[in-house]
């Protein structure tokens, strides 16, 4: 066995052997995959196997699409071929009207990956499928690409491929140990020897947390039972001529496929249960659980109305397995939160069909440290460290349960909450407030009229539209307070932390005390990589001199890992998370310097605490830090509070506001105000895949300053042009926003794709931002944009609609 590596993959299933093959792909020769027993002899060789294009965002459907062509490639091998039935086509089924507007949103964002879907009906649902009634059916979506594969042989051939350029696999060789040393190379110890190696892969399955304890770390990741079985032959599948499309079923809540001449009838029952939770033995390998068909019999009574078929057949064999879920569904692939070369692959529920994906963009990320796609959602850094087992299975449990049952726009389903709260969560829930969830944190998404309001799930604009108008009303023409808890901040101390923080951003890094700035973070391909206010702080009576780094919720982990990943060993450089320290409590709108100046003895006028100031002050008793930027183009004020006194500060502002008039407001409220401001939202419009000059960010770079990261490559790219601009579009449509991923349309042809959309009510507009080709984004060009199936007018309008001199927010 080899002494020495660049990459250890651990595991062989399919995460292992697509990343493993994906390494050599991308040049890296000399790489190990160690498995513990055989290839696939975890939850891979009891696969169903299905490969489909669809998926929930423009990233999964561009990584099914690679895994697609991939296996059409291997399939078509001559030196080591693999049975893929490709082509059969695949329908998705829905009994109502707002699942058929989904399909429609997901065809439109597909066809923007290159991938084509149909829109059906009952009665063609049924012409494709005649295994299938009609009864209580709409109609589907249709995959012309679905299909099934050997998961074995696809694994094998992977190995196969990546032998021959050079990789080494181990079998039957368990990974006892693993040791990081101080210049961030590990060492691997097996039973038959140790390997160092510069970079580890967790590719393990359900044992991943197993080797994650090993590094000291804990993934988000539990197993489900999942049970399926294999009819014998069915007289009407041979008399057919040709293979039956793969069927998924959100009203029954099963799938099914053709095997041999029979049926694959698989079953996500309600009733289900999690696997290993007290730890896994170490001789389930090759093994299932045992059968437990009562526990599936709600779901196939739904099935045998469905295919009535079933009633008349045999079953020839039950397969009860293991198969891995996450916290919110979607795989985690890609570095593991707070540790240096170190990544993981896991969590694949879907792991044949998406593998080939996955490894793909995984071995990218290690060998060119990003991915030709934004790879936000199958991130291990999204979530915080709130995600322990009790709430992973919560939500496995969920998701399980809802297997075939995509997320509407504003669905929050109820598992695992709340998670994480402030003092004033049970308060804002006594005035009203209704939440939505943001990296585990509750944060009010509007105040409800009634305590029975409850919108319809829809694509179209819901019940919700006129509460949110009568906000934006509020803070439009008096005043408002709103609570945005779970904002990432991090203090950061020094000498070097100017120096530090002007290589970290590629425009000017405001040094002054007393003021903030807004920026841009690079990754080394010159694209967009973060968005942060620095708000400067001088020394005082609650600490020394030190710059306030504040971003995203969302970007909790991604932020320091990549901060701490760029500190010098000979710069003098401190960083201390605040993020669950402190929340935010927002006052905005025209009377907001009014309240501030009833609250606080300081002076809150236009000359004493310009727009873009920070200071130290008290809000009634309560210590704060208040900045005065704005996310919704009023003046504004963020109230920055520890929580010990948040409820002390709340009481204060409530009791100063209510002379104005003051009401509480929320998120959706502000969603809509900065689409008419041309404000930004990381990991929506901000993305890996684009520059800030293609994101019309240039007024924040400024490349005469010295060196910053991602320069040169910035300067390269800007030097060739751009590729894609971000625009701002105006949609001729009163019924429906336009959702992240849809479709952009000219002359027929695909030209850009939506990244986020709302109502604009201060302006009376339906807006949307949208990355477009660049014979297309100048102001005035008119188009069509893709909304839900309807072709709706759309036209390119200056990118803030609202105040543009940015008057308001400067009184």
């Amino acid at each position: 066995m080899k002494s020495r590596t660049k990459v250890v993959v651990i595991g062989g299933g399919i995460a292992g052997c697509s990343t493993l093959y994906h390494l050599t792909q991308e040049g890296w020769s000399d790489v190990v995959l160690i498995e513990r027993d055989e290839l696939t002899s975890g939850t891979t060789w009891h696969s169903a196997a299905q490969v489909t294009n669809f998926g929930m965002n423009q990233t999964m459907v561009g990584l099914k699409s690679h895994s697609i062509q991939l296996y059409k490639k291997l399939r078509d091998d001559p030196d080591y071929p693999v049975g893929y039935h490709n082509g059969d086509g695949g329908i998705r089924l829905a009994n109502t009207e707002a699942q058929m507007q989904g399909y429609r949103h997901f065809a439109s964002m597909a066809r923007g990956m290159g991938v084509e879907f149909e829109i059906i009906d009952a009665e063609e649902c049924a012409r494709r499928h005649p295994l299938i009634s009609t009864d209580n059916l709409l109609g589907g979506l249709w995959d012309g690409e679905d299909g099934d594969i050997d998961p074995a042989q696809l694994c094998q051939a992977l190995v196969f491929h990546a032998r021959k350029a050079g990789a080494k696999v181990y079998r039957q060789t368990e990974v006892i140990g693993l040791t990081q040393h101080s210049d961030d190379t590990w060492t691997v110890e097996t039973e038959k020897g140790n390997i160092d190696a510069d970079i580890v892969v967790n590719a393990c399955g359900y044992r991943v947390n197993e080797v994650g304890g090993m590094m000291g770390v804990h993934h988000p990741v539990v197993s489900m039972e999942h049970q399926y079985f294999v009819t014998e032959d069915i007289p009407a599948i041979v008399e057919a001529g040709h293979r039956m499309p793969l069927l998924r079923c959100p009203i029954s809540d099963y799938y099914c496929r053709q095997e041999k001449n029979g049926l694959l009838v698989g079953f996500y029952e309600q009733d289900c249960t999690t696997w290993g939770m007290d730890g896994i033995s170490p001789s389930f390998s090759n093994a299932l659980c045992p059968d437990d068909l009562d526990r599936v019999m709600d779901v196939l009574e739904g099935a045998f109305e469905r295919m009535p078929v079933l009633t008349e057949v045999g079953i020839k064999r039950v397969v009860n397995g293991p198969i891995t879920y996450t916290i919110d569904g979607a795989p985690l692939v890609g570095p593991i939160p707070g540790k240096r070369n170190a990544f993981c692959i896991i969590g694949l529920r879907a792991g044949i069909g998406e593998g080939g994906g996955h490894g793909w963009l995984l071995a990218q990320q290690i060998v060119h440290g990003e991915a030709c796609y934004d790879t936000w959602c199958i991130d291990p850094r999204r979530f915080a460290g709130h995600t322990n087992v009790e709430l992973t299975a919560l939500k496995a449990v969920e998701d399980y349960q809802n297997e075939f049952r995509f997320h509407f726009p504003h669905e929050h389903r109820p598992a695992g909450r709340p998670g994480k709260t402030t003092p004033l969560t049970p308060i804002l829930a006594a005035q009203g407030a209704e939440f939505t969830v943001v990296n585990g944190w509750e944060r009010v998404d509007y105040i409800k009229p009634t305590p029975d309001f409850h919108p319809t799930l829809s694509f179209h604009f819901d019940e919700a539209f006129d509460v949110i108008a009568a906000e934006v009303k509020t803070l439009q023409e008096n005043v408002g307070l709103a609570e945005v808890n779970g904002f990432n901040r991090i203090e950061i101390t020094g000498a070097d932390r100017h120096a530090f923080l002007d290589r970290m951003f590629c425009g000017t890094v405001t040094r002054r005390d007393g003021r903030v700035g807004l920026g841009y973070l690079l990754n080394r391909h010159g694209m967009v990589k973060g968005e942060a206010t620095v708000a400067n702080l001088p020394a005082s009576d609650r600490g020394p001199a030190r710059v306030w780094y504040g971003s995203a919720a969302a970007s909790e982990t991604h932020d320091m890992d990549w901060l701490k990943t760029h500190v010098q060993d000979a710069e003098y450089v401190q960083l201390r998370p605040l993020t669950n320290d402190q929340t935010i409590l927002v006052l905005a709108g025209p009377k907001a310097r009014d309240v501030m100046q009833a609250v606080s003895r300081a002076d809150w006028s236009k000359e004493g605490f310009p727009w873009l100031s920070v200071r130290e002050c008290f809000i009634g008793f309560a210590p704060a830090t208040v900045m005065g930027v704005s996310f919704s183009g009023e003046l504004a004020y963020e109230i920055h509070v520890p929580n010990a006194s948040l409820y002390a500060a709340y009481l204060a502002l409530r009791e100063a506001g209510e002379p104005h008039g003051l009401r509480l407001f929320g998120a959706r409220a502000i969603d809509s105000m900065r689409m008419e401001k041309g404000y930004l939202q990381w990991k929506a419009d901000l993305l890996t895949e684009f520059t800030p000059f293609e994101t019309s960010l240039g007024r924040f770079v400024k490349l005469d300053k010295g060196d910053f990261i991602g320069k040169d490559a910035l300067l390269a790219r800007h030097e060739s042009g751009l590729r894609k601009k971000l625009v701002t579009l105006r949609l001729d449509a009163p019924h429906a926003p336009a959702h992240g991923g849809a479709s952009v349309i000219k002359d027929g042809e695909v030209v850009g794709t939506v990244t986020s959309g709302d109502w604009g009510h201060r302006v009376g507009m339906n807006l949307a931002y949208a990355f477009v080709d660049t014979d297309v984004m100048e102001v005035g060009t008119a188009m069509e944009l893709d909304l839900c199936g309807e072709m709706v007018p759309v036209q390119v309008i200056d990118p803030s609609p609202y105040d543009p001199a940015n008057t308001r927010l400067r009184e």
